[in-house]
């Protein structure tokens, strides 16, 4: 008889396995508890701000984000689209073609597209587009990001008028103490790139995409698509909106990936208010 109940428990212990590996993902509160995708996007259409972080290459996180912009669009709120994927350089050509001024063809070869665009973020921008919701681009030109990156922040000053234009007014204040920046500096360490400049670089983004939502938080929420990594542990961009705009309601969501989907994994508690969880071996773009 115990050796019957064991063989149970063994078949049983195996199914649930093969099961819980073909689930696409699973989504946890801040504290580590299971949540739906509904709940997640009820609570994002109480918030002004929602910074939904992602794995640039992970093609189950794109399609959550097309998701949960339907479902928000569904709401009465009014919503708007956002994102780290287009450069504000790039506004006028989406102005354009949102308005139908300009081919698909056309679009796409005028504009800085990143390699994923086809498969990842077309759909948000075709969703938006045809719904009639508004895409504001809200990072730095990558030439001036690259330019910070070899000579520091106070580069940006020599820039003309037009150039200044495309990102906050000079200075801009960078706290290099907030613990994802020293991680970065920590990680580059020994790789003889000046890591204060590498650091100045990735702040001017998060300042960037930052000052590029100012004018759109009151009586909307904005749905702003970035890498984890510029809004994890409310620092980055939140730290900007936050130092500007501290009375702005925000949600952040983080993704991750692990080998057992199940339980979050305690590195990834706190990281943000929900964080979404993809096998490791979930599908990629690139």
């Amino acid at each position: 008889m115990i050796k019957y109940l064991l063989a149970v428990l063994i078949c049983c212990s195996s199914i649930f396995y093969s099961y819980s590996q073909t689930q696409a993902f699973k989504i946890f509160d801040k504290e580590g508890n299971e949540v739906s995708f509904e709940m997640m996007a009820e609570s994002a259409g109480q918030h002004e701000l929602v910074f939904f972080g992602e794995l640039h290459n992970n093609s189950i996180v794109h399609w959550l984000q097309l998701r949960l912009l339907k479902e928000l669009h569904r709401q009465n709120r009014p919503v708007i689209l956002a994102g780290e994927f287009f450069e504000r350089d790039d506004q006028i050509n989406i102005v354009e073609w949102f308005s139908g001024k300009m081919t698909d063809k056309t679009f796409e070869s005028e504009s800085k597209l990143w390699n994923n665009y086809l498969t990842d973020y077309k759909p948000l921008m075709l969703y938006a587009k045809n719904n009639s919701i508004p895409f504001f681009a809200t990072n730095i030109p990558r030439k001036y990001a690259s330019l910070v990156s070899r000579e520091g922040l106070g580069s940006l000053e020599s820039l003309g008028p037009d150039a200044k234009n495309y990102f906050p007014p000079l200075p801009i204040e960078v706290d290099k103490s907030l613990p994802g920046y020293v991680g970065m500096k920590d990680m580059m360490h020994g790789s003889g790139m000046n890591v204060d400049y590498m650091v100045e670089a990735q702040a001017v983004k998060d300042a960037t995409m930052a000052y590029s939502l100012h004018g759109h938080l009151k009586g909307n929420t904005v749905l702003h698509i970035n890498g984890s990594y510029h809004s994890n542990n409310y620092e980055g961009i939140v730290w900007y909106i936050q130092k500007d705009y501290p009375e702005t309601s925000i949600m952040t969501i983080n993704t991750v990936e692990q080998e057992d989907i199940q339980v979050l994994e305690e590195k990834s508690k706190n990281t943000a208010d929900f964080i979404i969880v993809i096998p490791n071996d979930g599908p990629k773009s690139y």
